[in-house]
Formats: C-alpha cells, structure tokens, sequence
C-alpha cells in the first residue's frame, strides 16, 4: 500500500492575532454595515486565535489590481512552494537523510488563489534540481477539498507505479484575494476565517523502501473518493471580475454536511467493510468551527476526534486546500496504533467531499 513518508507545513511571514483583523475589518466595513458590531461577532464565534499571512496588514488597506495581485501570488507561491518542498525532503522528524529532489518521479501542485501558466510546479522546478521528467499534475479549482484531493491522487499514482515517490504541494494565499470594496457578507464571513498556508507531503509507493524512515508506523493508502452534490454550484467558489476573485461562501454549508455528509461516508466506509465506530483517526479539514460543529452532528464523532483539526484552526484559520495537510502533519507526528482506522474529510466547491481512508502500518 502507498504510504506517507515525511511532510512539512510553513508558519508564513506576518502572524496577526483575531483581535488586531477585527480592529481592522471595522475600520474597513464599519461605514458600509450598520450592524458592523452584530457582524463582527463572527471573529469570536469562530474561534481562530491567529493567522498567518504573506504581507502585512497595510497591504490591505490599499487598492491592488486583479494582475497585481496575481503577479504577487505567483512570486509568493514560488518562493514559499521551494521553502515547503526543501523542509518536506530534509524534515529529521521523518527522515533519516535527505531525499534529493531528482529522485521525485510526479509532483502534484495545488491551489485555488492564483493563475499561472507556465504552472508553479514548473517554475519551482526551475529553482530546484528536480528530474526534467518528472510528471507534473497542477490542480486548480478544487478549494478547501484541494489537499485531500491531491493527496488521493499521489496515493493512486504511487498504487499504479509502486516504486515512485512523489510530493503534493499545496501553496493557498488567500488574503491576495481580499476585497475591501466588496460589501457582502460573504465576503465579511471570509475576512473572519480565511488565511495564508503553504503545505507539502512526500507520498511513496509500497516498494520504496521505509529504511529512509524513522517512524516505526506510517498512514497507508487504503481507498479515496470524490464525490459531487447535483445542483450545488453557487454554494461555494469564487466569482470572477474585473477586479479579481471574490468569494463565495453559502451560510447555508453546516446544514448541508448534516444533511448530506454522514450518508456519502457511510458508504464509503460500508464499501470498505467498514462503519463510523471503526474510525479511530478523523483528519478533518476545518474549514470553521461551525463546520466542525456539523461534523460531530452528523457524524457521532465527539471533540477528541476533531482536536487536532479545532488547534489547527485556532492556530492558522482556514487556509483552504493546504490546512488539511497542516492536520495530517500532525497525526504523522503523532503517530498510531498498528491497524487503526484513518479517516480524511474535505469539502470544497461544486459542492463536493474528498474523502480518504488510511491504515497505521
């Protein structure tokens, strides 16, 4: 079975505390609501403590071109992308040497807050030594459901060619996003919640030898999912315009995972031969506290099974496709038991759900 091999994640440069992006948003938003006191509620409710982001906070406070910003992404998503790539091939919490990055045969780029064509993957392999031929799957679109995505497709990539070992990098600037004239509330919602991540996992097939270890336990690839919501399509995403991406965020998504999530993995685990009480691992994305609210409803999970998930939002915020490899970090980290049931979650636009299963062997 595939399996994960090392992983890295990055603190970016500007750490603002809920408080001070509060102070912020009301100066910004204050004018436009009249009930701004009520609205800004959400940054306690939700429980973030921190973010990190790639600039600092009078970079919002000034007016950015759509190709502005795109152009900052690009520079940004290079430069943090071949930080997170050289800490996840050197990371001495999981490897007893460094993997040189010739020796990557795919590397699978995510993100959903840029444009780039060339792609990132390419240009980083342009400051990297990466083999020229090296297979290179950039996915675009995907959202919060990004990572596990990706993460599912380097599990099956590794399944088809057992001796591969490949990377998924997802790099998320969502502040370049920002968009302080627009005066929606989803737009308010996101200014609560939403952050800068960067992330990268090292996946390797079941012939690469674990001698580069030095865990005793690693999280292998048992089965993945994808799975789209019929008619869902204005529920999450982004609208595009001349001034670029503006956010899309339906108040209405913790009802749906109620609704919808518990039976789309109840038959992903029945599939297996497996039901909800077997899961000892949840490695969920958070993608806000009411979300992980939604989770304990609809799935009978209680608040031990989303802990991880709960500390890296309060740490990070939502940092949409990269956060659930922040999460998955840390159960690497910790490591399992011998057999022990993993289960990924993440649910992005389209409306739709990434889900993974995995097994501590």
């Amino acid at each position: 079975m595939p399996y994960l091999l090392s992983a890295s994640h990055l603190k970016l440069p500007y750490l603002l505390s809920q408080d001070k992006i509060m102070e912020f948003s009301r100066e910004i938003f204050g004018p436009s609501f009249k009930n701004i006191e009520r609205l800004l509620k959400a940054f306690k409710n939700g429980q973030v403590e921190n973010r990190y982001f790639s600039n600092d906070l009078d970079w919002f406070k000034e007016e950015h071109t759509f190709a502005e910003r795109n152009d900052l992404y690009i520079k940004q998503a290079i430069e943090f992308g071949v930080e997170a790539i050289q800490k996840c091939l050197a990371n001495t919490d999981f490897l007893k040497e460094e993997l040189p990055a010739n020796e990557l045969d795919a590397f699978f780029y995510v993100s959903s807050t840029g444009i780039a064509t060339p792609t990132i993957d390419a240009r980083i392999m342009n400051e990297l030594p990466f083999n020229p031929h090296a297979k290179r799957i950039p996915i675009w679109g995907l959202g919060c459901a990004g990572g596990a995505s990706g993460l599912a497709r380097a599990f099956e990539y590794c399944k088809a060619y057992p001796k591969a070992k490949v990377i998924v990098l997802s790099v998320e600037l969502c502040s370049l996003t920002f968009q302080r004239n627009d005066i929606s509330k989803s737009n308010l919602i996101g200014t609560s919640l939403f952050s800068d991540g960067v992330s990268c996992v090292l996946v390797c097939g079941d012939e690469v030898s674990q001698k580069l270890s030095r865990k005793d336990r690693h999280l292998s690839f048992l089965d993945s999912q994808s799975t789209l919501m019929p008619d869902s399509l204005d529920v999450m995403g982004w609208d595009v315009k001349d001034q670029g991406l503006y956010v899309v965020f339906s108040k209405d998504i913790p009802t749906i995972i109620k609704d919808w999530l518990k039976p789309n993995v109840q038959a992903f685990l029945a599939d297996n031969g497996w039901k909800l009480d077997d899961v000892a691992d949840f490695i969920a994305h958070p993608g806000g506290k009411k979300v992980i609210d939604a989770y304990h409803e609809a799935l009978g999970f209680d608040e031990s099974k989303t802990k991880e998930s709960m500390n890296v939002l309060r740490e990070f915020g939502n940092m949409s496709s990269a956060t659930i490899l922040y999460v998955l970090e840390r159960f690497m980290q910790r490591g399992g038991n011998k057999d022990d049931l993993g289960l990924a979650a993440a649910l992005g636009p389209g409306f739709s759900s990434e889900l993974l299963l995995m097994r501590w062997t």
